[in-house]
């Protein structure tokens, strides 16, 4: 790809190394900032050099904050006697979109891949033991493992589950079924034999 300008390609490079965005796709962004008033790029560029220098992790659950404690935790409208076991923030987003839930939440950072040489250590499991240890632990009744249905999310459930036995807790883990609005015969066999396993009774 030809470009006009030096200028043009270093930042249709930086923005191209962004995950699902092209060459091309980069390009459009590029042309559509240099059609924009120039407060407008400064805007956008100072949002960014923010969100970079000055986002931190909760202390607590290790979901993405501004301070010391991310808004869920810090809130006294949750439910604090159960915790959320998730992989990553995208993974608290996508729960909080639902308002279904109104607990509190744990983010490990990942999950277990011998493959890619993740192991628990790297893993924020260890503060989740500490946290149910500490002295407010004692309102903590349930904890959901709400992890991805893969062979290393099934996995790092395993391994939690056998952490957390000693805590006797009660241990759930989400529904996997059939999605609303699916078709049976698209189903692959696992997630198809789980939803029968899963069965819930008809109201």
């Amino acid at each position: 790809m030809e470009f006009p300008s030096k200028l043009v390609e270093d930042a249709v490079n930086e923005v191209s190394k962004l995950p699902g965005i092209g060459k091309k796709t980069a390009l459009r962004l590029v042309l559509h900032l240099l059609k924009r008033d120039e407060e407008q790029t400064e805007s956008l560029a100072n949002a960014l050099m923010a969100v970079r220098s000055r986002t931190q992790y909760c202390r607590k659950c290790h979901n993405l904050s501004d301070g010391e404690l991310c808004g869920i935790c810090a809130s006294n409208r949750r439910d604090g006697s159960i915790i959320c076991v998730v992989e990553d923030t995208r993974d608290v987003l996508a729960i909080e979109n639902t308002a279904q839930f109104k607990g509190l939440y744990h983010v490990l950072g990942g999950i277990i891949s011998p493959v890619e040489g993740v192991g628990p250590s790297d893993l924020q499991i260890d503060s989740l033991l500490q946290r149910l240890q500490s002295e407010d632990a004692g309102e903590i009744r349930e904890i959901i493992l709400a992890l991805s249905p893969t062979m290393e999310g099934d996995t790092t459930a395993f391994y939690l589950q056998k952490k957390l036995r000693p805590f006797k807790l009660k241990i759930s883990t989400i529904a996997r079924g059939v999605p609303i609005g699916g078709d049976l015969e698209y189903a692959d066999e696992v997630t198809l034999g789980r939803s029968i396993l899963s069965r819930i009774a008809y109201e």
